[in-house]
């Protein structure tokens, strides 16, 4: 299955960037072994419209037309969503790698977070916890996380309980 992760607004140079590329590049590497594939990430800039709701609107048009079809899994990094563990979110990638899908699209929203069709369309919604992170934290965070299911499922000593 093909790990894609997207989002709004762009990385720019910097410690966080590198720490992004480095759990990244780690995912790229490990996720083979457990049938897992690093397919990028797909950044768009934020949108300019006038008013929330369209900014979230245009910013989720381009979310959803990565998700059109029903063999991908859309995860929605989303404030409002599920607190999973480590070993739960790893072994929910895993249901659906197991369950035929053939790409995961994850998504981290904009300033003003998702809009309601994306929310809608998600298979899962997953907090990074109850705290507002900065939009590169949250990628940061992400990121470690899809290296971290994929060591776990891998067995790997990264995770440790």
């Amino acid at each position: 299955m093909q790990l894609t992760v997207f989002a709004v607004g762009r990385m720019k140079s910097g410690p966080e960037r590198e720490l992004t590329g480095r759990y990244l590049g780690r995912l790229e590497k490990a996720g083979p072994a457990v049938g897992l594939t690093f397919a990028g990430v797909t950044e768009i800039a934020e949108s300019r419209a006038s008013d929330t709701d369209r900014r979230k609107a245009d910013e989720g048009a381009h979310c959803l037309s990565l998700a059109e079809d029903r063999t991908t899994a859309l995860v929605a990094f989303d404030e409002g969503g599920k607190t999973l563990s480590s070993d739960e979110f790893a072994r929910w990638i895993a249901r659906q790698r197991d369950d035929g899908r053939k790409r995961a699209l994850f998504a981290i929203g904009g300033p003003d977070g998702h809009a309601p069709s994306v929310l809608e369309r998600a298979d899962l919604a997953v907090s990074l916890g109850r705290m507002t992170w900065p939009h590169q934290i949250a990628r940061i965070l992400a990121a470690e996380q899809l290296y971290r299911a994929v060591s776990i499922l891998a067995g790997h000593p990264y995770h440790r309980q």
